[in-house]
């Protein structure tokens, strides 16, 4: 277990690069895209089977995941395992045309497990022991329960790692709760070990003087992810909680491999904007990406659906699947309102726009009883089709009429990157400043203008490979370490527009404050730096090259240093600290340039700096002209472009296509796009 720590460990000061990404075999055989629903056949008579796949196959399904909860069944004695059902199971569905991804059903142990080995249990921050009857109420440190996952996890692939029926595996399921008992207390210590090598040198790096928190040993180190308390301790208890889950992930990646074919995927499924640990850490041993898209108000953001589907597209920089889809409402939102008639439909265009293989929806079938038994469903407990059932079969056979072009298509790399920092996001939430500085909501407020202008954007680490970008942006780069600012410094060298957003450069990789002020290492590039910053609690207003604009929330003053840095808008109105003084600077830097925004706009005043951005930076002009509520996507292969379309908004839109391409299908009315409309445009490439 140390030794797998102290690798972890290593592995998460280096991410996969994008191009290392991008260059892995894609060998997988699910249809694509994939259609389906999460099958429980263990909750059902055997001689329901039948009638329930068949519904399926007139729904147009193509893959089912099963067994994610059902280890009791599974395994009902310790090392007494029973895969007859399985088999039986999956040859039925196999019957049926339909594949299969297994979940490995670590996310529910069953009891014999926990009465056994109650020290498999998680333990809260509060010192109180979750009891069985949950979920996700094991401890994630525990070595007697990853040998015991891992062994399942094992076992299953053994027997069905070379089945023809089975697509891919799904490790646990929604991984991220994490545990304070003994040994994870003991994990922390010899983490923190391995890290700063030295006692004395993490006193030195975490300032342990202040409050008189210095330490002797390692193991007097309290694990903690609430404050307040020492920055440093903060985000590394979150480091370790990564490193931890990215262990338990990759060792029973591992188990099921030793057994599987390549044909057969290895993933795990998260949740909207995960803050449990680091996604690029854990996604490190898998193959694809795989999320979990609810809509829990009922009232879809396709913006912000958007910005998500391309964030997880960037934990492997490759196509993923939507493991999990609502049909229709959810039953664990305080209001749980169902989705307008077409809107499930166009999600799930959505995703396939975006890089998305596959949806597959939570859940077949109504449960009896059980915490999740309000949920959406294709079946109502009775067994008969619940009325969203048509929408999603309507979708299945426009899935099925597409397969044969979108197979092996790819979401093309864009001319824009946005940097999304999962430490940075968790260095600003510790200590926002302002109640209304929400680092998420930030990163959806610089994506909206560009995906309402039909320009693609890709998401990606701070570590990835930049060159190619036209313009990278860094809303929150809050955490900047010496080697990214290198990194970054190169690329604007290289050609590249970067644009910093507030609070970047604040940090180092310790969370301690830089000795230089904002943007740290980067204020030699920019030739400026942050004089003070200001949260705020009305509006104050900017104007120059981005026209004029409000700000809110947060306001940066910038003070030039260098000659040749220029100001681009400046704080206007009022009295006090920000009048008249720098907003926005930019600076030129070899091919390229560096320009820092320190002001958080409003709506207009984003889409504002947006156009300034890319007239300046010659991003390359959308495909389709922008119609309000219109989502343009591309996919590609060496043939062909397709685009699809999707109209967001409640009323028809008219769109101009391309001249020079063919309908594949959808809702065109002449050149209407119906209201909840979607359409699949392909364009021959030039050769």
């Amino acid at each position: 277990m140390i030794r797998a720590l102290l690798t972890a460990l290593a592995a998460a000061l280096l991410y996969l690069s994008a191009a290392e990404a991008a260059a892995a075999p894609d060998p997988y055989t699910a249809p694509i895209p994939a259609i389906g629903a999460s099958w429980y056949p263990e909750q059902w008579p055997e001689a329901r089977w039948d009638t329930d796949l068949a519904l399926m196959r007139r729904a147009n399904f193509t893959v089912v995941r099963v067994g994610e909860f059902a280890w009791s069944r599974l395994e009902p004695r310790d090392g007494r395992f029973d895969f007859a059902w399985l088999d039986r199971a999956i040859a039925a569905a196999a019957r049926h045309g339909i594949r299969v991804v297994i979940g490995t059903p670590t996310a529910a142990p069953p009891i014999w497990l926990t009465e056994a080995y109650p020290d498999v249990l998680r333990v809260n921050e509060d010192g109180s022991v979750e009891g069985h009857g949950e979920r996700r109420q094991f401890s994630f440190a525990s070595a007697t329960y990853r040998r015991y996952a891992t062994r399942i996890a094992g076992e299953l692939a053994r027997r069905y790692g070379r089945n023809p029926a089975v697509v891919g595996w799904q490790i646990d399921n929604e991984i991220g709760v994490p545990s304070f008992d003994r040994e994870a207390k003991a994990q922390w210590a010899l983490w923190l070990a391995a890290r700063y090598g030295t006692i004395d040198a993490l006193n030195r790096r975490w300032t342990t003087e202040y409050w008189s928190q210095r330490y002797d040993r390692f193991d007097q180190v309290p694990l903690k992810s609430r404050g307040p308390h020492n920055p440093a301790l903060m985000l590394d208890f979150r480091r370790f909680v990564s490193t931890v889950w990215a262990d338990y992930v990759g060792v029973q990646a591992a188990a099921i491999r030793a057994h599987a074919d390549r044909r057969q995927f290895v993933t795990t499924n998260s949740t909207s904007w995960n803050n449990n640990f680091d996604q690029y850490l854990v996604h490190r041993d898998l193959d694809i990406a795989a999320w979990d898209d609810y809509v829990p108000n009922g009232r879809p953001d396709w913006a912000a659906n958007a910005l998500h589907h391309d964030l997880v597209r960037g934990y492997k920089n490759r196509n993923f699947w939507v493991m999990e889809a609502q049909p229709g409402r959810v039953d664990w939102a305080s209001l749980n309102r169902s989705l307008e008639p077409g809107q499930v439909r166009e999600i799930a265009w959505q995703a396939v726009g975006h890089g998305g293989d596959a949806i597959v929806y939570w859940q077949w079938r109504s449960a009896f009883n059980g915490q999740e038994q309000y949920h959406g469903t294709l079946l109502g407990p009775d067994g008969e089709p619940m009325p969203i059932y048509e929408e999603i079969a309507r979708t299945g056979a426009e899935f099925a009429a597409a397969g044969r072009h979108l197979a092996g298509t790819i979401v093309p790399r864009a001319e824009i990157a946005l940097i999304y920092s999962q430490e940075s996001r968790w260095a600003i939430e510790n200590e926002r400043h302002s109640r209304d500085y929400d680092p998420v909501a930030a990163l959806k407020d610089w994506y909206r203008p560009f995906a309402a202008a039909g320009r693609a954007v890709d998401v990606l680490s701070p570590s990835a490979d930049l060159s190619g970008y036209r313009l990278v942006l860094a809303p929150n780069l809050n955490l900047l370490d010496e080697a990214t600012a290198a990194w970054l410094e190169t690329y604007v060298r290289s050609g590249g527009q970067l644009v910093l957003g507030p609070r970047s450069g604040m940090k180092d990789r310790d969370n301690g404050l830089w000795r230089q002020r904002q943007p740290g290492p980067l204020s030699g590039l920019l030739g400026a730096r942050v004089d003070y910053y200001y949260p705020l609690d009305e509006p104050e207003r900017i104007h120059g090259d981005v026209g004029v604009a409000t700000v809110n929330t947060w306001a940066e003053v910038l003070d030039p240093r260098a000659p040749d840095v220029k100001t681009v808008a400046r704080y206007t109105g009022g009295s006090g600290w920000l009048t008249g003084r720098p907003a926005i600077v930019s600076r030129p830097a070899g091919r390229g340039s560096i320009t820092y925004v320190g002001a958080m706009l409003d709506v207009d005043g984003q889409e504002q700096l947006t156009a300034w951005m890319t007239a300046r930076a010659g991003v390359s002009g959308p495909v389709i002209a922008p119609v309000a509520g219109l989502e343009v996507m591309e996919r590609q292969d060496a043939r062909t472009r397709y685009l699809i379309l999707i109209n967001h908004n409640d009323v028809p839109v008219v769109v101009t296509l391309p001249a020079k391409g063919r309908l594949v299908l959808g809702d065109l009315r002449g050149s209407e796009l119906p209201a909840h409309g979607v359409l699949l445009w392909a364009i021959s490439r030039s050769k």
